[in-house]
Formats: C-alpha cells, sequence, structure tokens
C-alpha cells in the first residue's frame, strides 16, 4: 500500500529503546520514569473496594465528581486558586492524553507552538500531527536558564500557543517567579494559549515553591494545567491524570476529549478521590522525594561524575565529560551493555540534538537499587 506518513521522522522512542536494550542486557534500569517500589496498600484497598462496590462500568464523560470536587479543594488549599468542578476539571488518560487533547482542539495547520528545550517528548509531535510547527527555544546550559528575549522575538502571527512544563522533565528545572512574570508579560493582550505542564508539582525540594500557572491570573484565563495521578501516588501504570483550564477554553477541550477518550478508569477514579481527602498524601512528597535524591547523590559523591541536585521531579542528571567524550546516546548503550546500567542521553530532548555530555537517572527506586547503581558509577 502506498500512504504518507503523517510522522515521517519519529521512530521508536528513547525509552522504549533503552528499557528494551537493558532487559536484553539484565541491566538496573534508571532511564524511564517509574518507582520500582510498592504503591501505598491503602490506596490499593481503595481500588479494591470500589470495583468491589460496583464502580466497573463506564465513569461520566469529564470524570466522576468526587474526585473532581477534590482536585478543586487541593488547589484551593495548595494555591488559593478555584476551579469549577462541573466545569472546569477533567478527568484523563494520564497527562500525556491531556496534552494531545489541549493540542488537538486548538492547533491548526501552519500554527506556531514555542517549547522550551530539552522537552519531553510527545509535544512535537503531537503539534505535528495537527498540521502545526514547533519552535524550540533551548534553556541555557549548565543553569537551565531561559532567554526572555528569545522568547519575544520567536512570537509571530502565527503563534498559538506556548508549552511550559515546571518542573520540568528531563532537567529537573523550575520556573521561577520571575519566569512566569516574564510570561505573563509577554502573553497579556495575546490569543495565546498556555500549555502547563505540571505533573511534577508534588517533587520539589530544597523548600523552593512551585509557580503552579493558577497563581498568576492573567496566565490562568489562557492556561490548561495537566496533572498526573500516576507519577504522583506512583501508579504510572493507572494512566489516570486530569485538565484544567477555565470554562470557555475546557468547552473545546471537551468536544475533543469525549470522542477520543470519552471516560477514563472508574474504580480508581473512586479510589483517588477518597485518597484525596487526606492532603499529606501529597504534602509529603517533597520530603520523600528529597531523601531519595539526597540518598543517591551521597552514593555517588566519590564518582567521577559531576552534577548539581536536581531541584525538584525525580530525574538527576549526571555530567560524565571528566569519563568519555563518546556521544551520550553511544555511552548510555555502552553503560548498559557494559557496566549494567541504564539511564536517558539528555540530547535527544535538545533543540539540534544538542550534546553536553549529561545522562538522566531516575532515582524514584528502593535503596537497595540506588545502592547497586552508585556501585556501579562509582567504578566508572
Amino acid at each position: 500500500m502506498n500512504f504518507k506518513s503523517k510522522l515521517p521522522n519519529v521512530r521508536t522512542t528513547i525509552f522504549t529503546i533503552m528499557s528494551s536494550l537493558a532487559k536484553e542486557h539484565n541491566a538496573l534500569n534508571l532511564s524511564q520514569g517509574f518507582p520500582d517500589f510498592k504503591s501505598d496498600p491503602v490506596l490499593i484497598e481503595l481500588v479494591s473496594q470500589a470495583m468491589k462496590n460496583g464502580h466497573n462500568q463506564y465513569a461520566p464523560m469529564m470524570g466522576v465528581i468526587e474526585l473532581r470536587t477534590a482536585i478543586a479543594q487541593k488547589f484551593k488549599e495548595l494555591y488559593q486558586s478555584s476551579y469549577s468542578p462541573e466545569k472546569e476539571i477533567v478527568i484523563t488518560v494520564g497527562a500525556t492524553q491531556a496534552i494531545f487533547t489541549v493540542i488537538s482542539a486548538f492547533i491548526h495547520t501552519n500554527d506556531e507552538v514555542i517549547i522550551f528545550t530539552p522537552a519531553y517528548d510527545c509535544y512535537q509531535p503531537s503539534v505535528e500531527l495537527q498540521g502545526g510547527k514547533v519552535i524550540p527555544i533551548q534553556l541555557q546550559y549548565p543553569k537551565n536558564t531561559i532567554d526572555w528575549s528569545l522568547v519575544e522575538k520567536s512570537i509571530t502571527s502565527k503563534t498559538k500557543m506556548i508549552i511550559i512544563n515546571s518542573p520540568q522533565n528531563p532537567s529537573g528545572s523550575i520556573f521561577s517567579l520571575s519566569d512566569m512574570k516574564r510570561l505573563e508579560k509577554i502573553t497579556n493582550n495575546t490569543d495565546i494559549i498556555i500549555l502547563s505542564d505540571e505533573v511534577y508539582e508534588h517533587m520539589i525540594f530544597d523548600g523552593k515553591k512551585h509557580q503552579s500557572i493558577c497563581l498568576f491570573p492573567e496566565l490562568k484565563k489562557r492556561s490548561f494545567i495537566t496533572a498526573s495521578f500516576g507519577k504522583t501516588f506512583h501508579n504510572t501504570g493507572w494512566r489516570v491524570g486530569y485538565c484544567c483550564g477555565p470554562e470557555n477554553l475546557m468547552r473545546e477541550f471537551i468536544k475533543v476529549h469525549q470522542f477520543n477518550v470519552y471516560s477514563v478508569n472508574h474504580p480508581v477514579q473512586i479510589a483517588l478521590a477518597k485518597y484525596l481527602e487526606e492532603p499529606k498524601h501529597y504534602n509529603l512528597l517533597p520530603e520523600f522525594f528529597q531523601n531519595k535524591r539526597d540518598f543517591f547523590l551521597t552514593a555517588i559523591a566519590t564518582s567521577n561524575f559531576s552534577f548539581k541536585p536536581t531541584e525538584a521531579t525525580y530525574f538527576q542528571t549526571l555530567d560524565y565529560s571528566s569519563i568519555s567524550n563518546e556521544r551520550d546516546v553511544d555511552f548510555a548503550k555502552r553503560l548498559i551493555i557494559e557496566a549494567g546500567i541504564a539511564s536517558i542521553p539528555m540530547s535527544v530532548f535538545n533543540k539540534n540534538q544538542q550534546d553536553n555530555k549529561t545522562l538522566r537517572f531516575c532515582f524514584a527506586k528502593t535503596d537497595e537499587t540506588l545502592l547497586k547503581a552508585a556501585k556501579i558509577l562509582n567504578k566508572l
């Protein structure tokens, strides 16, 4: 058959490549972003109970009202910001589906979308599937700062959306208050939509604060927030997240969502609604993951890698320039085959595959796993 690919330049994701190679060589897998420790048994029991209570058929298209109400309460408690559970919150199949749906609802052929690289790898293909064009702006290595003057120069009459990701995957950096103020100023009096990927909002360290887009009134009225319960509560396989936004924008979101997904895992929604009644389930996460980060970095303190402790997420980037001059993709593959440890090379997320000789490691692992990883890394 003859057909024209809509994504001719897209290949297998780096996550699949590295995880498959790790499995083939029985390597320790710190590449893909998933925990290897058990879920909270309280949450597991709540899901089981929801199934036993008969919540096994289609959930409402926007999500069960109990969960949407719990999310609205969380925004009120954390950010003193309000979203209507009835009109401004939709439960999604993870954050990636929410991101795809926002882009599908608003991006037309030849529209331009600004993203910040290194960027989560679903953004660009989602834009290109709609006929849009990605305008990448590279974070300035090694501090991962943003050249806002370049952002302003990159905005044209075709700019329809800016995608931000804070805390940022894969760099582990966060947008500062001044960053958000600049974004607010740049987009004021425009029709530019902001898609704010806030999946790692509960994993920010060293007393820093999450500058959620809902804290800025002029940004909030033009913005979507996407989030993931799978990442937050260590159950990435459940694929449950949510999207929030002002009612006029959410109406367009729902048009796509109802035909793309319609509804999301019913018993898990019931369980999460109950689980969110106790704020400590998310309020204690920064300390939990900071302890993981510190444990890992202490364990590799004598290694030949250099690093700055990540500000957020459960990923740590390590600079290997004193160990090898290889390209990061080649070095990462060699570490799997010869050393028995898997990571993610950062260049695949960068504009023009900029190679800063850095690898990303996931530290959402048991102490035992992290010690095994440190033993390998300290020998390099």
